[in-house]
């Protein structure tokens, strides 16, 4: 498994609170936050959920 860079691009306000937590625990604070995540098929499911708030691209 390969790791991908994950950044937040849009707010969490007015989003449900599912997507919230999902933003939250990818380890995402604000916007603009770059974090870096192994490619599991975990990481990728939130990623997925989450894919209108953030951008990935692989390391």
């Amino acid at each position: 498994m390969g790791k991908i860079k994950i950044t937040q691009v849009k707010s969490t306000i007015d989003r449900s609170k599912r997507q919230k937590e999902t933003v939250k625990a990818l380890g995402l604070r604000r916007i603009n936050q770059t974090v870096e995540h192994e490619a599991t098929p975990q990481i990728l499911g939130m990623v997925a959920k989450v894919s209108h708030l953030v951008s990935v691209e692989e390391v």
